[in-house]
């Protein structure tokens, strides 16, 4: 049994076909101009948090100010930009049901390299004063509601031109390229910070990463103006959608944000909140933290495609609820096997990876499993907000929930309860999908 939004069923359009004797097909252009923005998202999401540090003290340090106040300006920025995503997946996701995905998406990727980009020209506090962390922090807004109409239209984009029997691996890409930005953001980081002095670093060095994305977004630019129109949109066709019962739609946006609360709330936490446990918790030193969150993350990124992929031929409740199950239960082996001093360092980088991997099992049908749920006329609304909200509460949250909470309890086991707890109900979630989803055309 299953929660959805559904019309009839129609037969897959055959999205795969050349657009011409030589060309490419649809999909695979459909596939690449989707995945392209999203690199852009989460790799300027990296930059962003990299480099926390140097524009704390460019853009929140009035003469006066306290280093560690700046920093906490500087999350806020990036909380905030987090908890806009939601906005914009129902503003952007409204334009893209009615009037199209190409379109909306060709918006997105305007405001997002537009914003990104002139954080890299921006002026600092030294030259504009107090001016300058307003418009950073609105520049973040920008890139909040352009990220949150994203995801929807890209996962859209990619499922609604995917071949029949390859809906889950063309949707995982979605989900790869998280991954792929990610360490994109820590190689450009990574590699200022080793041919470049501190001084240089923080008087113009920071602004190299943010300005790259110019060239990157007028290249997703490209790409998506050279696209079609999805099947299901043009079948649809681009009036004003029918209304859907709100109160289905409702329910399938809290079930989607409900089947992904393991994914946003594991992920974050193996992924991004680790390296600050490990340090803080466990007194790991910053070489051993950033290790882990690498292996971690190289886990993540190698199970997402076979995850995907595996989905198409088992389903995706099968694959999901296994990787959601399995982070519940191990959630604390793992903490204890870290926790251990005694424990071989080779086991502790492997059980990191593994944690990396599980959470991949979850992101890879992701995309696929949400937009099998929602019909053509609501879909990009419906999912973008399913994972918008889920991201904005389980990972936006995770690291104030983890770290308040140890700090009162005093327990260095809070991680492991707020994975297992999250990943508990999101496996019941999951378990409601139907096991045949995989196998049935989308619904318009």
């Amino acid at each position: 049994m299953t929660t959805s939004v559904h019309g009839p069923a129609d037969e897959s359009d055959s999205s795969d076909r050349p657009t011409g004797p030589s060309g490419p097909p649809r999909s695979r252009k459909a596939l690449v101009a989707g995945s392209v923005g999203n690199f852009i998202e989460w790799y300027e999401f990296g930059v962003y948090g990299y480099f926390a540090t140097v524009i704390a003290a460019n853009f929140f340090t009035p003469e006066g100010g306290g280093d560690a106040e700046a920093l906490i300006r500087t999350y806020a920025s990036f909380a905030l930009a987090f908890f806009f995503r939601p906005v914009g997946a129902a503003l952007f996701g409204r334009v893209g049901d009615r009037i199209g995905r190409r379109p909306t998406l060709i918006l997105v990727v305007l405001l997002m390299t537009a914003a990104t980009t002139m954080i890299g020209l921006l002026p600092t506090y030294a030259t504009i004063g107090a001016a300058a962390p307003w418009l950073l922090t609105l520049l973040r807004i920008v890139q909040g509601l352009s990220a949150g109409g994203e995801f929807g239209g890209a996962v859209s984009l990619m499922t609604e031109f995917a071949p029949p029997g390859r809906r889950g691996l063309y949707g995982a890409w979605q989900s790869f390229t998280v991954a792929l930005g990610l360490l994109g953001g820590a190689g450009a980081a990574a590699l200022l910070a080793t041919v470049l002095t501190e001084a240089q670093l923080g008087s113009w060095g920071w602004r190299l990463p943010f300005l790259l994305t110019l060239p990157m977004g007028l290249a997703a630019l490209w790409l998506r103006l050279r696209l079609e129109e999805t099947p299901s949109f043009r079948r649809r066709g681009r009036a004003e959608p029918a209304a859907a019962p709100a109160r289905e739609t409702v329910r399938a946006i809290a079930l989607g944000a409900g089947r992904l609360m393991g994914w946003s709330a594991a992920g974050y936490t193996f992924l991004v909140v680790m390296p600050s446990y490990l340090q803080s918790v466990l007194d790991a030193t910053f070489r051993q933290a950033l290790l882990a969150t690498v292996l971690a993350n190289a886990g993540f990124a190698a199970a997402i495609l076979p995850a995907g992929a595996l989905s198409d031929r088992v389903g995706r409740r099968a694959v999901m609820v296994t990787g959601a199950a399995v982070a519940a239960l191990a959630a604390f082996p793992l903490l204890d096997l870290l926790q251990d001093p005694a424990a071989p360092t080779a086991a502790k980088g492997l059980a990191v990876c593994a944690a990396g991997a599980v959470v991949g099992l979850m992101a890879g049908p992701g995309p696929a499993m949400l937009a099998e749920m929602f019909p053509t006329r609501v879909r990009y609304t419906g999912l973008g907000l399913a994972y918008a909200l889920s991201n904005a509460v389980f990972s936006g949250c995770a690291g104030l929930i983890i770290t308040e909470t140890i700090k009162r309890t005093g327990s260095a086991d809070i991680p492991a309860y707020y994975v297992a707890a999250t990943c508990a109900v999101s496996a019941l979630a999951l378990a409601t999908l139907r096991g045949d989803d995989h196998r049935r055309a989308l619904r318009d």
